[in-house]
């Protein structure tokens, strides 16, 4: 550990969503922080954000904006990002960026601390933060791969329309009460914000996050496929990955088939070895009809495994459900949890 016992922190993009959240989590983690740096765009600076019963004013975001930081949390958009994260690094400060600006950058660890710490040894000042839905699905398989190796993964998600951002949330209220109340109403918003078409999301089901690529997968399948391998350090593993929005707020949920290098596992193995991971909640008793929903996981760090279930033609295949809050694990929590790994680690100056 540091010996110091407080570090300046700078959080970009404190007014958003997942910035909202970071701020949350660090202060329900009493993460130590000397001096803290709110930085925004220059439409939201000058406002004031309440941290630990403060009141901090928000700064504009600009490459001078981090002297003396020693941790930048970054959730302003790849843009922001790729703009503004060299510069912190310049200063001094190491940058945990919660885009996709990074993500893919040979140079850059992609870390998930309950899967690959140790990445975190080799970094170069940046740090990225996987995609929500990816997050997740690699903490359930991580046990896996130890314990039998892992041959192939084909993921199914039902991701929430915090996703999209508090503006995605504000159009499905509004959608369903119009519906509700026969009402008239227009998207402007899903499944991308800025594309030729948008869909109703409430009451239905949206089969594109992000947009296509030429090979027919979406931006966000071919970030799960991407990551998963990179997180995982196996180029050689199958990945396949279907991203479907649905009318939910807050909650990824993902069915996940995953084929293993040995026939020897049985279900209680498997349930018995996320039981005890870091970061599971197991949560699988069908017969009393307990398993994991996002409704039950809002406001929670962890991620929840259920319906675990040997495939029927395939000895090494097995199926599970996983859940978990996207704007906490999926994004701020596993943000500061990084910044907790390179303090324990000691690489935080």
């Amino acid at each position: 550990m540091s010996e110091k016992k407080g570090f300046h922190v700078a959080v970009v993009g404190a007014t958003g969503a997942v910035g909202q959240q970071m701020l949350q989590t660090l202060e329900n983690r009493d993460f130590p922080i000397s001096k803290l740096t709110l930085l925004s765009s220059a439409r939201s600076a000058g406002k004031t954000v309440s941290f630990k019963g403060e009141e901090y004013t928000l700064q504009e975001a600009k490459p001078d904006s981090f002297q003396g930081v020693d941790i930048a949390l970054f959730s302003a958009g790849g843009g922001v990002s790729k703009e503004l994260a060299p510069a912190a690094v310049e200063h001094g400060a190491i940058v945990v960026d919660n885009t996709s600006a990074f993500r893919m950058d040979e140079n850059v660890p992609l870390v998930v601390p309950e899967v690959n710490e140790q990445d975190l040894l080799n970094h170069k000042g940046i740090i990225a933060n996987p995609n929500c839905s990816t997050i997740q699905m690699v903490v359930a398989l991580q046990p896996l791969k130890e314990k039998y190796g892992l041959k192939k993964v084909i993921v199914s998600t039902y991701q929430a329309v915090s996703g999209s951002g508090a503006a995605a949330v504000e159009e499905l209220t509004q959608q369903t009460q119009a519906i509700l109340n026969n009402e008239p109403f227009t998207p402007e918003i899903l499944p991308v914000k800025g594309d030729e078409k948008h869909y109703q999301i409430a009451f239905n089901a949206i089969p594109q996050i992000d947009k296509f690529t030429e090979n027919g997968f979406t931006f966000e399948e071919m970030k799960m496929i991407n990551e998963t391998k990179k997180i995982m350090h196996n180029e050689d593993l199958k990945v396949a990955a279907t991203c479907v929005r649905l009318p939910v707020a807050t909650g990824h949920s993902e069915s996940v088939y995953v084929e293993l290098d040995s026939e020897s596992a049985t279900v209680a193995d498997i349930q018995a070895l996320l039981d005890k991971a870091p970061g599971v909640v197991l949560q699988d008793q069908p017969q009393e009809q307990i398993y994991p929903m996002p409704a039950d996981c809002v406001g929670s760090n962890d991620v929840f495994v259920g319906r675990i279930r040997q495939d029927l033609d395939v000895p090494a295949g097995f199926h599970m459900w996983v859940v978990s809050d996207n704007l906490l694990k999926g994004a701020a929590w596993n943000s500061v949890q990084i910044a907790e790994s390179l303090i324990k680690l000691g690489l935080v100056k």
